[in-house]
């Protein structure tokens, strides 16, 4: 084999790679903030947003059929996102130690 062409393998390695460790890390991630979202008893969101993500990383159908994981990176950031849009209105009053949602803050 040609030199640029071992040279193109071994880049193209090194980006799917990335992009396997990426989409790990943000399923870990995923687990991690619900778990800690539950534990801290909010709101996680719809529990099929979570399921489904995690079964669209795991099972082998794509929206885009591709061996990277460009794709699944993308379900797992709008997965956490939503999960932590959910929990959102809620926040901590730092006067006094009341959970207090954003209409209760007018009051």
């Amino acid at each position: 084999m040609d030199t640029n062409l071992w040279i193109l393998v071994i880049v193209a390695a090194v980006v799917l790679a990335a992009a396997l460790a990426g989409a790990v890390v943000l399923t870990v991630r995923l687990v991690r903030t619900r778990r800690n979202l539950r534990r801290a008893g909010l709101p996680t969101g719809p529990r099929w947003v979570f399921w489904g993500a995690i079964a669209y990383v795991v099972l082998p159908t794509d929206l885009m059929p591709d061996p990277a994981y460009f794709d699944d990176i993308a379900v797992l950031l709008l997965t956490l996102r939503s999960m932590r849009a959910s929990s959102a209105p809620l926040r901590r009053d730092t006067r006094d130690s009341a959970w207090l949602t954003p209409s209760d803050k007018d009051l």
